[in-house]
């Protein structure tokens, strides 16, 4: 097979981590990560698997004991004991040491999982929650990967089944040290590739019988009502459809519709020249027949008898088969201007070859293949067990269009993570059946904003187009808002990306990573880390009747946050209800986070790295961020060719924010920047106490456009242009902090658009500007009866920072 195909693995363990008898190899990877062998035959497996790729870890720390009754083998964390015969529930088991006592019940072989949960294959047809498979993160500290039944990989980048028989398990006993256990996963199992950058902005999808002319009127007035994306996602249509049926069902195809498309280059490149970059959907599962413009030379290649029109079996356990599938059917295509490829494979789990499930070899020689020639690597495709999160992206599959199934994503996103499979890509706003609600469509939009992938989606019906103008106004003002806020975060999820790969973290994390003995963790199931600097707890209840907003639920960790969107400050350590109108959810910055965030937001501006940035930080503690850059496109950041930024904020006499020099390559960045930096939690006199140095020089007061923002209580401080080798300050006065929120003003905008009586509105106003504390202010409210949800929404607004 091709060199492409040829993975580098690090498959066997040292030989000082190994207890070996004639029938067993238990593997001591780590002092909480045990490889458990069972053969008959005494041969054991030492090639990487479809699951495992690298099993090199150090030398780790342990006893071994050898009893009458058979082996102990004792680590820091782990006591296992095995009688040395066939593995059995009496004969072999592992106790966490030191564990949490009510929760520390002794594995024993055969026992099933009790875990966190994993992720799944797909939510095709999901209407709410689905069961998940397993991970490696459980309260009950323990769980395990099976790989007996996984494939091995030859060196010659083929692949052969497991001999049957045999176990091979892996047993994580990490308490609740999620966080280390997801590191050694990833050691184990393979790192996460970085993508490149366009995929990080948005993406248009539709099932919908597009031709070249319609899809670009669309693009047009997408450009009018200023929604930028950097994705095309070209349904099945761009291929011929309607076929005789002798030639199937036109279900699979690989052959341009010229009625459609009449030029597919010169398609592909008007896209490319808007920054878009395309996928093309296709479904493999039918082969290639006759009347396929590829299909004679595909034929010839492969022995088929072309002349009395004999199908081409997609035979993807056939590396013959393989290498002609990409050679004639998707090499000439990408020459013509594709990018990538969607896999839409719904066709069964089964091949020729025992265990070998046809969507895994999909994507695996998928990625590797997308990779020649230097390029950065990226398919699209389904869930295919453990080990898929080395082929993003992950396609959800078709959802239904319900509240349900909005309800279920983020726990469904964030959940993944704990079998490290980072990148899902959901259908955005549903895909089909359900019912026609505008609310709900804008609260997808939102949660899409704040998810790995924002990919719009819909099926072909003529009522169920996902762009924003279709819907209500309200609503496709904050749909048209929240997708340009996406491309505005892109310098921060880039860096998210990075992160990612390098230090081994999914851009979506649940809360228990960082909390894993806080009970609320774990019940704020919808609630998740969004990167480093920001959590997020999607809307996905509909609004409260009259009053407009909708109530979501939400645990703040200790410290001081701050709402992106509403400004509104919040003291920590306690759960809230949050009532949000349409225009936002709850994403919320913890005091010392600093969010590199660009105002270009066109398709082709997201896919370079930006000349300017906006930076927004805020007060009440120290914080750090380096903003990591590279060239977007290549692998060359897998050998460290990149550019990285370092930002500080530091608290004391005066607040200092500071743009550190540029390290690293900087020719893969502007040699200079503006900046706009947004000091977030200061009073509105510290506009007058804001200092800028440059390179350590002072910079005149008329030079940089000082402004203040009084919703988010915000100094806001616009800078020309700054070589990026010199060190840029914007400092103010330290003890000039925002200390309250506007209560009594952010409660009149919302008694205002209330839909309550108004002698209500008026008392309840009056009661709010008598300017008593918050104690004697919530019980006289509390006295007035008002009904949980008005009374919830002054609650808020008053204790925010109580």
């Amino acid at each position: 097979m091709k060199d492409i195909y040829k993975v580098e693995t690090r498959p066997v363990a040292l030989a000082e981590n190994v207890v070996a008898g004639a029938q067993y190899r238990i593997t001591v990877l780590t002092d909480r990560l045990i490889r458990l062998e069972y053969s008959r035959d005494g041969v054991f497996e030492d090639r990487p698997t479809q699951i495992v790729w690298n099993r090199d870890f150090p030398k780790a720390d342990f006893r071994v004991k050898h009893t009458e009754d058979g082996l102990e083998i004792t680590t820091k964390y782990l006591h296992l004991t095995y009688n040395e015969q066939e593995f059995s529930p009496s004969g072999l088991g592992i106790e966490l040491i030191g564990f949490i006592r009510f929760l520390n019940k002794p594995w024993h072989f055969g026992d099933e999982p009790r875990d966190l949960g994993g992720t799944a294959r797909t939510l095709d047809e999901a209407n709410g929650a689905i069961p998940l498979e397993h991970g490696i993160a459980s309260v009950y500290g323990w769980s395990l990967i099976d790989d007996g039944r996984s494939q091995v990989l030859l060196e010659d980048g083929w692949i052969e089944p497991r001999k049957r028989g045999i176990q091979d398990l892996y047993f994580f006993g990490y308490g609740h040290d999620y966080k280390a256990a997801l590191q050694d996963f990833y050691h184990l199992c393979g790192q996460t590739p970085m993508l490149p950058r366009y995929a990080l902005g948005n993406w248009w999808s539709r099932y919908y019988k597009y031709t070249e002319e319609g899809y670009m009127e669309l693009m047009a007035r997408f450009d009018e009502e200023h929604l930028p994306f950097t994705v095309a996602v070209i349904d099945m249509d761009w291929h011929l459809v309607d076929i005789d049926p002798k030639y199937g069902s036109g279900w699979t195809g690989y052959t341009w519709n010229r009625e459609f498309f009449p030029d597919p280059e010169r398609f592909l490149k008007k896209l490319h020249d808007r920054g878009m970059r395309t996928t093309l959907n296709l479904h493999p599962a039918e082969g290639v027949h006759a009347h396929e413009d590829a299909y004679l030379e595909m034929a010839k290649a492969l022995g088929v008898d072309y002349e009395h029109e004999e199908a081409i079996a997609c035979d993807v356990a056939d590396p013959e088969y393989l290498d002609a599938y990409f050679r004639y059917l998707h090499y000439p295509l990408e020459q013509q201007g594709v990018d990538f490829w969607w896999i839409d494979w719904q066709q069964g789990t089964h091949t020729k070859i025992e265990g070998l499930d046809p969507l895994w070899i999909l994507n695996h020689f998928h990625y590797l293949d997308s990779e020649k020639g230097g390029k950065r690597g990226m398919m699209f495709s389904r869930y295919a067990g453990p080990g898929s999160h080395r082929y993003p992206i992950g396609f959800s599959g078709d959802t239904v269009i319900t509240w349900e199934s909005l309800e279920f994503q983020p726990y469904f996103t964030a959940t993944a993570t704990n079998i490290g499979y980072g990148w899902w890509s959901h259908d955005i706003g549903g895909h089909m059946m359900g019912y026609k609600d505008d609310e709900m469509e804008t609260r997808w939009y939102q949660f899409g904003v704040y998810s790995p992938i924002t990919r719009l989606h819909s099926s072909a019906s003529e009522f169920n187009g996902k762009e924003p103008w279709r819907f209500k106004k309200e609503c496709e003002l904050a749909m048209g808002n929240i997708l340009r806020e996406r491309h505005r975060m892109v310098p921060y999820l880039y860096t998210m990306n990075y992160r990612a790969y390098r230090e081994n973290l999914p851009i979506v994390m649940p809360l228990y990573y960082d909390y894993p003995d806080e009970r609320q963790a774990y019940e704020r199931k919808n609630q998740y880390f969004f990167g480093t600097e920001l959590m997020v707890a999607p809307v996905t209840t509909p609004r409260i009747d009259r009053l407009n907003v909708a109530r979501t639920e939400v645990w703040l960790p200790k410290g001081r946050w701050y709402d992106i969107h509403t400004g509104l400050m919040y003291e920590g350590d306690r759960t809230i209800e949050m009532y949000r109108d349409l225009d936002s959810i709850p994403v919320l910055a913890k005091a010392g986070a600093i969010l590199p965030f660009t105002d270009e937001i066109s398709g082709v501006q997201v896919g370079e790295n930006p000349q300017s940035l906006r930076v927004k930080v805020y007060a009440g503690a120290d914080g750090s961020f380096v903003l990591y850059e590279d060239d977007n496109e290549t692998c060359a950041y897998r050998d460290g060719v990149c550019a990285t930024t370092a930002m500080t904020y530091a608290e004391g006499e005066k607040a200092v924010f500071t743009v550190h020099p540029a390290q690293g390559e900087r020719s893969l960045i502007p040699e200079k920047r503006s900046y706009t930096v947004e000091l977030n939690g200061f009073a509105e006199e510290a506009v007058e106490t804001v200092e800028v140095t440059i390179g350590g020089r002072a910079v005149e007061a008329c030079v940089p456009k000082i402004s203040y923002n009084k919703k988010k209580q915000a100094v806001i401080v616009e800078l020309p242009a700054v070589a990026v080798t010199e060190e840029l300050t914007v400092a103010v006065d330290g003890a000039r902090k925002a200390t309250s929120n506007d209560v009594t003003g952010r409660c009149f905008d919302f008694l205002n658009q209330a839909e309550i009586p108004f002698g209500q509105k008026d008392e309840l106003y009056r009661t709010v500007k008598a300017g008593r504390s918050a104690a004697a202010l919530l019980s006289d409210l509390n006295a007035k009866k008002l009904g949980t949800d008005l009374y919830g929404v002054l609650v808020e607004l008053i204790t925010a920072l109580a």
